[in-house]
């Protein structure tokens, strides 16, 4: 497992590269010199011409990019032209806000679809299967901000069961930290969980025709203990590679969720970044973005190979 786990990091170097390139990339495919919207309507042609030398956007493209990488190795992702501050200082006091956030959605849709799942499969064919199935295509067709806009509506403005428009940090108040990450968290995951839901009912339909299963039954085993011991670890496989792609799908969900519910994270920083053109801090929100993607796909084709040894065979 542990040389399993060693391939699979060194294959994430050149998955970095290029992640790395195409970031840099982003300042390449805008029109227009940067120093020039820096310097603003007004600067004169020697104030662009020192912006340009000070942000060594005369040097070849090569060399600018080294000049960066070097930089975001160390993590130095230069200085934001909005706020004037470090990118990295930024990107560390919004990133806990959105990674939390994330992993509440997570939370939420990995614990209501694998009960919703596992419920419609042990009554396959019955009303509550093909009701839990219907519930399951409704939250996977309805987007995540429509859904959060009703969620204010309803349990924030009508009702007033929770807050909502601001945050607050755990350590200050963990039990206000909660109740500002439920709603958001549910309009994040809904659609997450009726997708886990899918997949854990087809899943668990499939591992309980096996024959070790019917032969675990047929020694008069009970059913929980069948459910528990002999279909569980096998069918947790098609949901673990559903939690690795619908990660990714969260991250860019939060976008909007962030703004809905006024969260301080990574999503607001990067909508502020594009409307000011500050492309150094949408460099660094997005690299980091995908480094986190990229490390939470890492782990789940770990936990993948625990689970499927077969998987760990293949890497040997």
């Amino acid at each position: 497992m542990w040389w399993f786990a060693l391939k699979r990091i060194v294959t994430l170097v050149p998955v970095m590269i290029v992640v790395s390139m195409a970031t840099f990339g982003l300042i390449l495919a805008v029109p227009g010199d940067p120093a020039a919207r820096i310097a603003g309507p007004n600067a004169t042609d020697a104030q662009i011409a020192l912006i340009r030398e000070q942000l060594g956007v005369n040097d070849p493209v090569v060399v600018q990019y080294l000049h960066w990488l070097g930089g975001a190795v160390t993590g130095d992702l230069g200085d934001s032209l909005m706020f004037m501050r470090p990118v990295t200082d930024l990107i560390a006091e919004r990133l806990p806000v959105t990674v939390t956030l994330a992993l509440v959605a997570l939370l939420f849709g990995t614990v209501g679809g694998v009960i919703l799942g596992t419920i419609a499969a042990t009554r396959k064919n019955k009303f509550v299967d093909k009701a839990s199935m219907v519930l399951s295509s409704a939250g996977i067709a309805t987007p995540n901000y429509w859904l959060a806009l009703l969620l204010v509506l309803l349990f924030a403005l009508t009702l007033r069961w929770l807050p909502v428009g601001e945050y607050v940090p755990f350590t200050e108040d963990p039990a206000g930290w909660a109740q500002h990450l439920i709603l958001p968290g549910i309009a994040l995951g809904a659609a997450f969980g009726a997708e886990t839901a899918r997949q854990v009912r087809s899943a668990i339909v499939e591992v309980k025709e096996l024959p070790y299963v019917t032969t675990a039954r047929s020694q008069g085993l009970r059913r929980g203990m069948v459910l528990g011991k002999y279909v569980a670890k096998n069918a947790a496989i098609p949901v673990v590679t559903v939690l690795g792609l619908q990660f990714t799908r969260i991250l860019g969900g939060a976008v909007l969720i962030e703004q809905i519910f006024s969260l301080p994270g990574l999503g607001s920083l990067m909508v502020n970044a594009v409307l000011a053109q500050d492309m150094p801090l949408i460099q660094g929100v997005i690299l980091m973005t995908v480094m986190v993607a990229v490390v939470v796909n890492t782990l789940v084709d770990l936990s993948y190979a625990w689970l499927n040894p077969k998987v760990r065979s293949q890497w040997a």
